[in-house]
């Protein structure tokens, strides 16, 4: 699993990356963790990496992330209720905000709830990434990061 507060390397940012999983992780997108890592390391070296899922989620699934070496994180909540994920993204997301050894945040999500998160991130000088892919991302969410990733 990747760590949490690592030093930062000389020249080189730490990046905070969550994935919200019932947004991103579906078989209509067929996601690979392994590109979305590639993409993300460009911007530095992910000392966080932690994918959201919902108490449905299936065994198989918690399992791959894990093993992906990605933190699964189980919310729980009503089974129509996508803001218990949403709120546990958004506290993690601020846990790094605060965090000093994380320069950048990275958001894998198509949910424009998560404007205000991305705003709040930027105001604190964090650099914010947003990956996503075309067919699911508002022009809010694309025009609130600092860089946009397409999948």
């Amino acid at each position: 699993m990747l760590g949490f507060g690592k030093k930062k390397s000389e020249g080189r940012k730490n990046v905070a990356l969550f994935v919200d999983g019932p947004n991103m992780i579906r078989k209509e997108f067929g996601m690979d963790l392994d590109v979305l890592r590639k993409r993300v390391e460009k911007y530095g070296r992910i000392v966080i990496a932690k994918v959201f899922l919902n108490q449905f989620a299936p065994e198989k699934l918690i399992e791959a992330v894990a093993n992906q070496g990605f933190d699964p994180v189980i919310a729980l909540g009503e089974q129509d209720d996508k803001s218990d994920v949403d709120v546990a993204v958004a506290v993690a997301a601020m846990e790094a905000l605060h965090n000093k050894n994380v320069d950048v945040i990275a958001l894998a999500t198509r949910d424009a709830d998560f404007l205000a998160l991305l705003q709040k991130v930027k105001e604190h000088g964090k650099i914010t990434v947003l990956i996503a892919y075309e067919t699911a991302l508002g022009t809010s969410l694309r025009n609130a990061a600092d860089f946009v990733e397409i999948l």
